[in-house]
């Protein structure tokens, strides 16, 4: 995880709203595959569709310019659609990083142990 930030959110969404929120990470993810520092960027839903998860890996300088710049604009319909319960935000943060995240109920844990490949 070293210069890297990984994070899970956990969001609940009404199935009736999953198609209209579908629409809009398409948008998203549209957007962020532009971004040279977002490795991982990838939405999950349950078979019931009324859990999201959101996986994302960041080169560490790619976090905020993702939140300020590229969602952002999209940030209003998001949360309009979905409710987000949990994050889990995994590295070495910055105070500048917890600032923006703790506004989503961030839970920061930092790596003392393991390996990536």
């Amino acid at each position: 995880m070293q210069g890297e930030l990984y994070s899970i959110y956990h969001c609940a969404i009404e199935p009736a709203d999953f198609p209209a929120f579908k629409e809009l990470v398409a948008k998203i993810v549209a957007e962020t595959a532009k971004e040279a520092d977002t490795l991982t960027y990838e939405y999950v839903v349950n078979e019931a569709r009324t859990q999201v998860h959101i996986v994302e890996r960041y080169r560490i300088e790619g976090l905020l310019p993702h939140v300020q710049q590229t969602f952002s604009p999209f940030a209003e319909q998001f949360l309009a659609l979905v409710r987000i319960e949990k994050l889990y935000v995994y590295g070495e943060t910055t105070p500048e990083v917890r600032a923006v995240l703790d506004g989503f109920g961030a839970i920061y844990l930092t790596p003392f142990s393991g390996f990536t490949r």
